[in-house]
Order: structure tokens, then C-alpha cells, then sequence
């Protein structure tokens, strides 16, 4: 349940609306404008497809799990009620549909990456395990999708609930109080939660900021 600090005094929907483009464009299509909901498919598909791959760590389950999101949507679009950002409110649905499916999937790993005793994670080997496995030594420049494959590999040692987390706050730029929303967590959880994420991911990726490749936003607040 979403804590005392995220209980403000809640917008109205035509204030919603009158902030935020998508809760029109939402409105529109809740009352037939097909149009106005082909518009906010394209603006966020490619986003929710990113965010779904990033936790089942596989392109079609998240494409599927994608139009899966969008159908629903589109099924409920007339009882659709604006009381948050359309992003808060599409993501939490996106939470939802992701948590179940690595349920329902059991795709959580029964053995994860040991990691290095005095890291926050608990017993790891060396750098070297996370390097061989991505076939990277952290020892010069790497390009763009050697670091990509270097992040999703640290993004996957995390908990489902860190992933998701870090994903709505660095990729799409939520708030504390939006990811709360999102997520059913207390603007504090979330706080607490990616000051947690931040630290395991430290472990992972900090030779490669040492040595220039990575510049380190995942591990900014």
C-alpha cells in the first residue's frame, strides 16, 4: 500500500488532463477517438518493450507482454479514470503484468552470479566471471553495445522490484512519488529501494567507470 507520504491532496481529472498531454490523448480514446489511442501506442511501445525486456530478458515475451498491455488498455478504455500521469498509470499496469508473468514463466534464476563477499550482494568471485560472461575485460573503451550488454547484465542481478525501479527512474525519468504510484510503494520505499539498487550495482559496474567506459548515471541519485 502506497505510504502517508504520497497521500496529497489528489488531482482532479481535468487538472490531470490539463498537464499532461497522454490523460487527453487518454480521454480521447475513452471516448472513441481510436486515433488518439494509435497516438499514445506509438509514443510508448517502444518504451514499455525496452522496460519488459530489461525483466524477462527476452525480446518476444516482452513484445508479447507489450501488445498483451496495450490490448488491455484498449479493452478498459471506458472505464479509464485519470488519478495520476498517464505514464504513472500505464507503468504500474506494466508492473503488474511483468511481476506476474516472471511468476507465472518461473524465469527467476535458481542460481545467480556469486559475488564478491564484501559486496552488498553477499560472495562473488572476481570482476573476471561478469566479464567472461559478456566476453569483455574491463580493460579498454568499449562501444556502445558492449556497454549495453554490460549494464543488462548488471540490471539482472538485481530484484525484480530494484530492476523495475531503477528502469522507471533512469530510463524514464519518474519521480520518487510517480514510481510510489507505479510500483504500490511509499515515495520513501522507493527512495530506500534504489539507494539499495545503486549499491549492488556499484559492485558490478564500477571497474568500468574507473576506466572510462561507463560514465555512471545507474549509479547517481
Amino acid at each position: 500500500m502506497v505510504g502517508m507520504d504520497n497521500l496529497t491532496a489528489p488531482e482532479t481529472e481535468q487538472q490531470l488532463a490539463a498537464r499532461d498531454p497522454d490523460v487527453r490523448l487518454m480521454l480521447r480514446a475513452k471516448e472513441g477517438d481510436e486515433s488518439a489511442f494509435t497516438q499514445l501506442v506509438e509514443a510508448y511501445q517502444d518504451r514499455v518493450v525496452s522496460v519488459f525486456t530489461h525483466i524477462l530478458q527476452n525480446q518476444e515475451a516482452a513484445e508479447d507482454l507489450a501488445q498483451d498491455l496495450f490490448l488491455r488498455i484498449y479493452r478498459a478504455r471506458h472505464g479509464y479514470q485519470a488519478t495520476a500521469k498517464f505514464s504513472t498509470w500505464l507503468f504500474r499496469i506494466a508492473n503488474n503484468l511483468a511481476s506476474n508473468s516472471r511468476r507465472n514463466r518461473g524465469r527467476r534464476r535458481e542460481v545467480p552470479l556469486k559475488i564478491r563477499e564484501s559486496g552488498p550482494l553477499g560472495a562473488r568471485p572476481e570482476e573476471q566471471v561478469l566479464a567472461e560472461k559478456s566476453a569483455l575485460m574491463p580493460t579498454r573503451q568499449m562501444d556502445k553495445h558492449e556497454l549495453r550488454a554490460v549494464v543488462q547484465l548488471a540490471l539482472e542481478e538485481l530484484s525484480d522490484r530494484q530492476r523495475m525501479a531503477v528502469l522507471l527512474h533512469k530510463f524514464e525519468d519518474m519521480s520518487y512519488a510517480d514510481i510510489g504510484l507505479a510500483m504500490d510503494m511509499s515515495s520513501a520505499a522507493i527512495k530506500s529501494l534504489l539507494s539499495r539498487a545503486r549499491e549492488n550495482l556499484r559492485v558490478i559496474l564500477e571497474p568500468y567507470v574507473t576506466q572510462g567506459s561507463f560514465s555512471g548515471e545507474l549509479l547517481e541519485e
